[in-house]
């Protein structure tokens, strides 16, 4: 079903998932909180992660590295050189663009990133690219724009004192890369995972939670030795697309696999595949798999003077090992995962918005009803049982209809509901999300039929 985003966005504001920041003072441009059933799922999302990525995998450990770092962990890695956009500025409409980005949309088969200044400029000019916003073609010269939020730390603020957010997890990964290996006795291949917030002062972020300045990663540094015949890289494809599959239940028609060109590869990659989610406004990046080469290390080796070779025990030799990094944003993830849920179906009375989120990632697994007024003891005493085993929620506001199109919009998976035959015959009535069908349970088998559909 194809969704408007307009839509979407509307729905998850008015039912608690996602809101715009700070709306009281009239909002802050792309940015977004978490409410009550977003940040459930956020917190699951990042679990289930964590758990098939690190916790369950034989050969990774995970990290928590601090957000602000030595700044010259950014000097080794190339940022305060390279992490720089070709801003642009409308003197029509004084709206501000990436260059790159305004060719990229009208050309989409080009890829202009190794183009210099003048020829973004040339380019514009030469095809007559117009403003978005205004339809003027009045543009000033490129200038480079830094990506990287500076700040500063300690109570004089000189050159000496100045620090940046991370713009990615993955420096701090390669920062403490010696002391993990060394502190967990572990030998090549290992990785590292790691989950945390990363800022980048984008020029045009927006669609919806796609891109926005302040974001969340969930990062691997898998490290394995440069003669290592296993195609690690082709493994990790395989694990993120099980993942995405299997785990979140994102179907294959939703995604696609595209390698990069030549062209389009970082300086420092020898092999880059992009995992993109067709998305209401296009096809986007959704996981990126690099295979990132000693880069990260022999640059953290130069500029540290500190020795981060590997001395395998097998060959005595010492060497860089090589990195795969398997990356995806939080948000993009989850955006993902609500496009695909996003569901509106015809039913009897009319229509009915439903949420189809798997059960491993629901804010509620469960909720639960009094037909009437008169049997909310009993099913403020169910729920208050069932919250033992399982994540519920006990509703007891408006009609039985009105209850069940609630909670098929925030996608929980099943309702049950305490009647008139619970006191006398001991069952429940158990509606399911997806058909709709309503089952009689008894309530001494209640546990094991939620534990058998969920």
């Amino acid at each position: 079903m194809k969704i408007e985003m307009e839509k979407l966005i509307a729905h998850l504001k008015a039912q608690g998932f996602i809101f715009q920041g700070s709306e009281i003072y009239g909002g802050l441009a792309n940015s977004w909180d978490y409410g009550p059933l977003g940040a459930e799922i956020k917190a699951k999302l990042k679990k289930l992660w964590w758990g098939f990525f690190v916790k369950k995998n034989p050969h990774n450990l995970g990290l928590d590295s601090s957000i602000i770092l030595n700044s010259k962990v950014w000097e080794a890695s190339g940022h305060l050189r390279n992490f720089n956009d070709p801003l642009i500025d409308c003197k029509e409409c004084k709206s501000r663009w990436r260059a790159d980005k305004l060719i990229e949309e009208k050309f989409p088969e080009l890829n202009v990133g190794g183009w210099t200044n003048q020829q973004l400029e040339e380019f514009i000019t030469a095809k007559k690219i117009l403003c978005p916003k205004c339809q003027k073609q009045s543009f000033t010269n490129i200038r480079q724009f830094a990506l990287m939020f500076k700040t500063n730390q300690g109570v004089v603020e000189d050159e000496g004192s100045v620090v940046y957010l991370r713009p990615e997890t993955a420096q701090g990964i390669f920062a403490q890369y010696k002391n993990c290996q060394r502190a967990m006795r572990k030998k090549l291949p290992f990785g590292i995972g790691q989950i945390g917030k990363s800022f980048r002062n984008e020029i045009t972020p927006g669609n919806f939670i796609f891109r926005t300045r302040e974001f969340e990663q969930m990062e691997l540094e898998f490290f394995f030795a440069p003669s290592d015949n296993f195609d690690w890289f082709e493994y990790w494809l395989n694990q993120v697309q099980t993942f995405l599959k299997d785990v979140l239940k994102i179907h294959p028609n939703n995604f696609l696999v595209r390698e990069h060109n030549k062209e389009e590869l970082a300086h420092y990659a020898k092999r880059t595949v992009d995992i993109e989610f067709k998305y209401p406004f296009g096809t986007g990046e959704l996981w990126g798999i690099a295979h990132r080469g000693d880069f990260d290390l022999s640059q953290h080796q130069k500029f540290s003077a500190q020795d981060l070779t590997y001395l395998d025990p097998n060959t005595n030799e010492r060497y860089l090992p090589y990195v795969i990094e398997p990356s995806v944003g939080v948000e993009r993830l989850m955006l993902a995962i609500f496009c695909q849920a996003y569901t509106e179906e015809a039913v009897e009375n009319g229509e009915r918005v439903v949420m189809k989120l798997p059960n491993n990632l629901v804010p509620y697994q469960v909720a639960v009803f009094p037909l009437q007024k008169q049997q909310n003891a009993a099913a403020e005493q169910l729920y208050e049982e069932l919250l033992v085993d399982f994540d519920a929620v006990l509703d007891v506001t408006g009609n039985i209809g009105k209850r069940y199109r609630r909670q098929d919009a925030i996608g929980t998976p099943l309702c049950v509901t305490i009647d008139f035959d619970t006191e006398t015959e001991k069952t429940v009535t158990v509606r399911d999300r997806d058909t709709m069908k309503q089952v009689k349970v008894a309530l001494s088998e209640l546990k094991n039929y939620l534990t058998t559909k969920l």
